[in-house]
């Protein structure tokens, strides 16, 4: 491998890797040459460190960004809240009634029955997934490059590249499926809306397992639909600043393409929060559904 290949290849790795805190174990050698002489709860200084921290590490950063992007979302609301006007509305609060009403809307128009839960639960997930995507047009390397001089190994700013986020989301949303729709028919009702249809009651065993999957498959299909297109538009603006370090003629056509990246990527952007929300709207509304 070259060495342009090979600084690619790191420069590639290094921004799709998290930054994360788990436990290595006693014994362990790390990169420097240190060797635990104890269990070490830690921050991972390489990707194999962050490998061999196993499943319970937590992405610092993930956590970091979407927990603070959620804060400054509720903070934002709240000081619109408290300023509400019935005479002429600032800029601001047109901006957030607009986004009320959009929400609104779309619950009205895809959700048949009735929960208090379902139109603020809509208008959190349409915004939160919405800030973590636009996380994606921050330039590529301001906030790694800056993280990488405070002595931060690894820094990923988009929280919806994460499968972890991504799954955390729609295993909730799962969650309220599945509490609703033992609620609304009770368990035994669910059980005959998954194991007595569409086939006749003689083929319940097939009919279980064409339900079970299909009912598995909705959180799976609803985190990696987001997660991979974010995961792919964000690989997209890393291949384009690599053409950056290919001399001025390459910058030059980088510097265009990017621009013209990030304007297609707003509609990305914008429409995976949408379909999150959609989704997450009707799967209610049939688990509110009893069918015949």
């Amino acid at each position: 491998m070259s060495a342009e290949a090979h600084d690619s290849t790191h420069y590639i790795k290094h921004h799709l890797q998290n930054l994360a805190y788990g436990k290595l174990p006693a014994g362990y050698v790390r990169e420097d040459g240190q060797a635990l002489t104890q269990d070490t709860w830690t921050i991972a200084h390489t990707a194999k460190e962050a490998k061999d921290m196993g499943f319970l590490a937590f992405h610092i950063d993930s956590l970091g960004f979407s927990v603070g992007l959620m804060l400054a979302l509720m903070i934002l609301f709240r000081s619109v809240a408290t300023r509400i006007s019935t005479g002429v509305p600032s800029g601001m609060q047109n901006f957030v009634e607009m986004i009320i009403e959009f929400v609104d809307g779309a619950v009205r128009g895809s959700f048949t029955s009735r929960n208090n839960l379902v139109a603020p639960l809509a208008l959190t997930i349409f915004l939160w997934v919405f800030c973590m995507n636009l996380m994606d047009l921050l330039p590529i390397d301001w906030l790694p490059g800056l993280a990488t001089m405070l002595g931060v190994p690894f820094l990923k700013v988009v929280p919806s590249t994460d499968p972890n986020v991504t799954f955390g989301m729609s295993l909730s949303v799962f969650a309220l499926v599945l509490y609703y729709s033992v609620k609304m028919k009770g368990a035994g009702g669910f059980f005959s809306e998954l194991a007595f249809q569409p086939f006749p009651k003689y083929m319940f065993p097939v009919n279980l397992l064409l339900e079970g999957v299909g009912l598995i498959a909705k959180p799976i299909s609803l985190a990696l639909r987001l997660f991979g297109n974010m995961y792919a538009g964000e690989m997209i603006f890393i291949l384009i600043a690599l053409m950056f370090s290919g001399g001025v003629a390459l910058a030059v056509f980088g510097g265009v393409l990017q621009w013209a990246w990030a304007v297609f990527h707003i509609l990305v952007i914008t429409l995976q929060a949408f379909i999150f929300m959609t989704l997450t709207i009707v799967y209610l509304d049939m688990a509110h559904q009893e069918h015949h």
